[in-house]
């Protein structure tokens, strides 16, 4: 890998209807912590959380900006449909399917995606997260050195149409879990991002020929076998570098539609300023829009699209969250980058307090 390369996921920013709200949910319901309170330093009378580890690392960041009361988005064309979660095998899933089952949430699966398994449930504002386990991995019908390289079918027992959904509704854990163990851990973070896009080729030709990342399956859509569903990663595809897209074309497939629950922007990882800058110009020579490096305080980011209009970030690894405050304090107050210090009183009042 060159030292310029992308190296992974960095974070997903969705949009939230109700802030308190959202802290609750992937706070006491999934465990991640609250990393930063701050605001979107480009309209800074909303908030912007991050959660993640315990330090917030990039690949574990899911944050969100409030849009108070926003009306609900829809999934389409240019958008993201989900994200998803890693933990470690079948066991630690059946266990959060068994968790959130009992507080009522509606879950799904676990369905068996050959490559991982998986459960789906939305948060508060209907985006749809999976939690995915590690393996087997991409190996299992291709060897490493040709990953996707040809075409693979689904298994036909795991498409839509012949799965035994009344068994896979059943299947759970065996007994009551009681808070969230340490097999149930999403400290590694992010799986997966899928996108939506309307020509898989067009899409390759951005994130494989463009942006460097290595193709590492090519399938179908195990729930609309008609619709490819792509992979691209870093290395050998490990969970937390992935980003993949489902490919929706002719009549009637909708744009997304912006609003609560619906992404604002996923961003890949680069290694430093220097690599930043080097991206800058490389998008700039392909003729896509970029903007200016942005100072986000806790790394610094530039913004292209994909080609269907998706807002991609290239942001770097640091400096990291505790610039600005002590590992053990992190997320516990509002924090301002220095340039708006000087309105904290104005920008504090016109936000609900985090309790």
């Amino acid at each position: 890998m060159s030292t310029d390369s992308i190296t992974g996921l960095h974070h997903i920013t969705i949009v939230a209807a109700d802030a308190r709200r959202t802290v609750a949910f992937y706070t006491r319901v999934l465990g991640l912590r609250l990393v930063k309170q701050t605001v979107n330093f480009d309209d800074p009378g909303r908030y912007h959380l991050y959660f993640g580890d315990e330090l917030g690392r990039p690949g574990t960041a899911i944050t969100f900006f409030e849009w108070l009361g926003a009306p609900k988005g829809a999934p389409g064309l240019g958008g993201t449909h989900h994200f998803a979660l890693t933990v470690a095998d079948r066991d630690g899933l059946l266990r959060w399917k068994w968790r959130l089952t009992d507080g009522g949430l509606p879950v799904t699966g676990p369905l068996d995606r050959h490559y991982f398994t998986s459960i789906y449930f939305t948060d508060p504002d209907g985006t749809i997260v999976e939690i995915a386990t590690r393996g087997p991995g991409w190996t299992i019908d291709e060897a490493p050195d040709a990953l996707g390289e040809a075409h693979r079918d689904p298994p036909a027992g795991m498409i839509v149409a012949n799965r035994d959904e009344a068994r896979i509704a059943a299947e759970t854990w065996p007994e009551p879990i009681k808070g969230i163990a340490p097999e149930m851990a999403l400290s590694a973070g992010m799986h997966h991002i899928t996108a939506i896009g309307c020509d898989i080729g067009r899409t390759d030709e951005f994130l494989g020929g463009l942006l460097g990342l290595r193709r590492v399956k090519r399938t179908s859509n195990f729930d609309d076998p008609s619709s490819a569903h792509w992979y691209w990663g870093v290395g050998d595809g490990q969970p937390g570098t992935l980003i993949t897209y489902f490919e929706r074309k002719g009549e009637g497939v909708k744009r997304v539609r912006p609003g609560a629950g619906q992404t604002h922007h996923y961003a890949l990882a680069v290694p430093d300023e220097a690599a930043q800058l080097v991206w800058r110009e490389r998008l700039l020579a392909a003729g896509l829009p970029v903007s200016p490096v942005m100072d986000r305080v806790y790394f610094k980011s530039i913004y292209t699209r994909d080609p269907d209009g998706h807002i991609v970030e290239l942001a770097t690894a640091g400096p990291g969250f505790t610039v600005d405050e002590e590992p053990a304090e992190l997320g516990t107050r509002l924090q301002l980058p220095p340039w708006l210090e000087a309105r904290r009183e104005e920008i504090a009042a016109g936000l609900k307090p985090l309790t």
